[in-house]
């Protein structure tokens, strides 16, 4: 029960800790909690507390030089998950259609290649990642920076319940902590430390995507970035990591090369139907196969009579 009282101290407190402080404040907190009736009280909500010592503790996040005490839980999903091997997917807020499209189809084509997608549920990258992710049919894992009984941003409450119908979402943070700027970089590092990759997809100069990918650096951990345009604010961060030595990602297929997995069974001609109207470099990015994969599915379905196209668009006939 240490490690909850910790945990809850550390949240009630507004500091960052790895291990009980040797204070009068503490000894009296840890007398009055009564963990029972704390885990208790988590249950009635549909919450949960794995502890650090707990077998089933990521050993992943346990090896990160400062793990959490534990993580707040909340979610269908089985705590196992976070045990599987998993990849990062982060990038800018406020990000570009290409951002957003290309956060989309890795958390899909990673997620059908078997690994488990990790983001922070914000706006742009972190939201297109989860989405892609449920869209292939996976669970997909939010490491929250605030409370685990909040959804931040608020928009993305519906988001959040799509996520713990099959997924999880987990926080260093108890039941009732406002979000605040400070615990966004403190949550980056359970983010990356959950996960053997890190991928940016965008990141501007100061980027918290950045911080993200710093962190994983930090501990040993494969970074992954996606190239952009030399003219865009949006690529600063990313050009700036290729130089620094990350590995340029052009597809899924990178990334699963890294864990040793093979590359899931070409989309078919049928397949695409689904994602159209689209270009095909649209369909090329969502897909993550190669474009001349793509173009001979196209002609396909343009010889079947299935689909047309039409200044550069493909539509379902």
């Amino acid at each position: 029960m240490t490690e909850l009282a910790l945990a809850v101290f550390a949240s009630e407190t507004g500091t960052h800790l790895l291990h009980p402080p040797l204070n009068r404040r503490w000894y009296s907190h840890l007398r009055s909690f009564d963990g029972h009736a704390y885990e208790q009280r988590l249950a009635a909500r549909g919450l949960r507390f794995l502890p650090r010592t707990a077998p089933e503790f990521p050993p992943l996040l346990r090896a990160i030089h400062d793990p959490p005490p534990g993580l707040f839980v909340r979610g269908a999903g089985d705590t196992g998950l976070l045990s599987r091997a998993a990849v990062a997917v982060v990038g800018a807020r406020a990000c570009s259609g290409y951002g957003a499209s290309v956060g989309r189809s890795l958390g899909r084509e990673l997620t059908r290649g078997g690994l488990l997608v990790v983001s922070g549920m914000a706006r742009g990258v972190d939201a297109e990642a989860h989405r892609g992710a449920l869209e292939a049919g996976g669970p997909t894992v939010v490491v929250l920076g605030c409370g685990i009984d909040r959804d931040y941003p608020a928009a993305h409450a519906e988001l959040a319940r799509r996520i713990a119908a099959t997924g999880l979402l987990v926080s260093e943070y108890a039941p009732g902590v406002e979000p605040a700027p400070w615990r966004f970089p403190a949550r980056n590092r359970i983010v990356a430390g959950l996960c053997a990759a890190t991928v940016v997809v965008e990141a501007r100069e100061r980027s918290g995507a950045l911080i993200t990918a710093d962190l994983a650096l930090e501990e040993g951990r494969e970074v992954f970035t996606v190239p952009g345009e030399i003219s865009s604010a949006l690529s600063a961060g990313t050009n700036a990591l290729l130089k620094l030595g990350a590995a340029p990602l052009t597809a899924a297929a990178d990334v699963l090369n890294f864990f040793g997995i093979e590359e899931p069974a070409p989309a078919g001609r049928d397949a695409l139907l689904d994602l159209l109207p689209a270009t095909a470099d649209e369909l090329v990015r969502r897909t993550g196969r190669p474009a001349a994969e793509i173009a001979r599915a196209l002609v396909e379905l343009e010889l079947a009579g299935a689909a047309a196209a039409h200044e550069g668009i493909y539509r379902v006939q």
